[in-house]
């Protein structure tokens, strides 16, 4: 098997110094964490038995990432780009980290968002090379014993999904891993954790997806979902296994759908060091997009009306997200939660309705807010008159909901409205940013959760700052790796988004940009690691960190130097034949 086949040597901030090739031959060039292709050094040739099997010409890093950045601009379709850059990834990951990191801005959105969406619905029809791993009722009880071969790789992040809850496009199977994938490049682009120090996971309980059930070409467990006890069972037994083999490491749980999202980041809460990035990670970075509409505006967190049109995963995580950080100014929880409203199909969230229990944090008593009691109210821009909104969320799906009566509504209640059509893909978009600058002429402060080209307004070029996920995650990964902490606790997010806006330049702040731009991704992710790294000590659940013998205690300055010596950059490593 490939892990007896080549092995890790670390310094002592953890980060790999040198890989141990236990093989000779062409086999060699088949270990994606070894090859180096064309940039195998002479010396390397002679020593791994690697002679005559490669053209005489030897090319550096730098050379192959020109002609590999020239392969992926020769394809016009994007999904032919996501199959290039996964294939390169398969036989060298090396390059193909380091020809991401080439241009982050440009290839983010082919090796995740927006195009891993077609990757996923495609995921059988394309399969090339497994990734990761697929577990399911028939193999589930061997879960430790198949995590435990990947002992060797020192797995310190893993990215678990069970397929449902994929963002616009719901239960998708075994496809789901190619968002794991993708995530996990991200931790590596931006956190520089080390590919083979990251694990990609789909729990697959099934799928009710009846095209999926009816695919031939179809590669999941062909059965309906799990449900109820037996769903929980083995929800269970993959928890306990994990932390079993890898009790220090990071677990990131992905795309649930919206009740076990919250059960299953609740259960395990103490269990396991895990989150939940539909939750918490667009809590955080929706934060962080407020707080720097706050410091523009000049204005207090404290004095602000939230509406988040959309109640489920994201929008309730938005949320929480809100209360944490009212409760921090010193507010009560529920002057805090009288300042959030939350909307759904149904209108506004109330008490007296028979609503999922992850809603009911922030459902409305109508004898508190009498104007609920009018149904007519509760349409979007009139919740926005009654409740005096200044900010505006959406994380409903709904393409074109945020209207030009909608806006109208939020300038009539505050001179600068905060504005946040955040639902993917771009198509799903609640408003255009175009829109939203013409209709408050200008003034709206505006962040979008897909991206969105810059623009001309009143002669004026517009960038939309983009709330990514990406600029919280691999912070927060770095950051809990590197305290040691024991548990992942809520106040790092908020040090996350305090982090990332503190990122915003005060140029862009002057433009009006509430987010940095995805180019300055590993800086950010530098800033987001080391304030999640000081809220665990805060907190009081940092320990010494398992991954170094280089313990940095509670000072600051040394948390950050053991956080830059730990991050990998995709660059060739000495290899030592055995």
């Amino acid at each position: 098997m490939s892990e007896s086949l080549y092995g890790f040597r670390y310094d002592e901030y953890g980060n790999t110094r040198e890989i141990f090739v236990y093989a000779s031959g062409p086999i060699v060039s088949s270990l994606a964490f070894v090859n180096k292709g064309t940039a195998f050094t002479k010396a390397e040739r002679r020593q791994l038995g690697l002679e005559a099997t490669l053209p005489p010409a030897v090319r550096t890093l730098e050379h192959q990432v020109e002609n590999s950045l020239a392969m992926v601009d020769a394809k016009e379709d994007p999904i032919e780009k996501f199959i290039y850059i996964r294939s390169l990834f398969d036989r060298n990951v090396t390059l193909a980290h380091a020809l991401i990191k080439r241009d982050i801005e440009r290839l983010m959105g082919i090796i995740y968002t927006p195009t891993v969406g077609l990757a996923v619905q495609h995921y059988s029809s394309m399969f090339r090379q497994a990734n990761g791993l697929h577990f399911y009722p028939e193999n589930i009880d061997h879960a430790e014993d198949v995590l435990r071969r990947y002992l060797h790789r020192d797995i310190r992040v893993a990215v678990v999904t069970d397929n449902q809850g994929i963002l616009g496009i719901g239960d998708q199977g075994a496809g789901g891993i190619a968002i794991c994938l993708g995530k996990l490049m991200l931790y590596t682009q931006g956190a520089g954790i080390a590919p083979w120090h990251c694990l990609p996971v789909s729990l697959d309980v099934g799928t009710d997806n009846v095209a999926l059930l009816t695919d031939n070409d179809y590669l999941g467990w062909r059965h309906h979902r799990l449900k109820g006890e037996e769903y929980l069972e083995f929800i269970r037994r993959f928890a306990r296994a994990f932390r079993n083999v890898f009790p220090h490491a990071l677990c990131q749980w992905e795309d649930f759908s919206k009740q076990n999202a919250f059960a299953i980041r609740d259960s395990y809460l103490h269990d396991l060091i895990s989150f939940n990035d539909d939750i918490q990670g667009t809590g955080a970075i929706a934060l962080a997009a407020i707080l720097t509409a706050m410091k523009i505006k000049n204005s207090r967190l404290a004095d602000q009306v939230f509406l988040i049109h959309g109640a489920g995963a994201g929008g309730v995580g938005v949320a929480d997200q809100l209360e944490v950080a009212l409760l921090a100014t010193g507010m009560d929880e529920a002057a805090a939660r009288a300042r959030i409203f939350t909307l759904d199909s149904g209108g506004v969230v109330t008490s007296d309705r028979d609503i999922e229990p992850y809603k009911r944090k922030f459902a409305k008593d109508k004898a508190a807010f009498p104007w609920l009691q009018d149904l007519q109210n509760h349409a979007l821009a009139r919740v926005i008159a009654q409740a005096g909104v200044t900010v505006l969320i959406g994380t409903s799906g709904q393409v074109g909901c945020f209207t030009e009566e909608v806006v109208r509504a939020m300038t009539a209640n505050t001179e600068r409205p905060v504005i946040m059509p955040l639902s993917n893909p771009t198509s799903m978009a609640e408003a255009t940013p175009e829109d939203l600058y013409t209709w408050t002429d200008g003034r709206a402060l505006v962040a979008t959760g897909s991206p969105f080209a810059p623009f001309l307004q009143g002669g004026k070029e517009r960038r939309i700052g983009q709330c990514n996920n990406v600029f919280v995650f691999p912070g927060v990964g770095l950051g809990v790796l590197a305290s040691g902490a024991r548990e992942v606790r809520p106040a790092f997010f908020t040090a996350a988004a305090h982090a990332v806006s503190g990122c915003v330049s005060p140029a862009e702040k002057e433009e009006g940009v509430l987010l940095p731009a995805v180019a300055t991704l590993k800086a950010v992710s530098a800033k987001v690691a080391l304030a999640v790294a000081m809220a665990a000590v805060s907190e009081g659940v940092a320990r010494p960190c398992v991954y170094s013998t280089f313990q940095p205690g509670q000072d600051e300055v040394r948390m950050k130097e053991l956080i830059r010596k730990m991050r990998w950059d995709p660059h060739y490593l000495p290899l030592v034949g055995i």
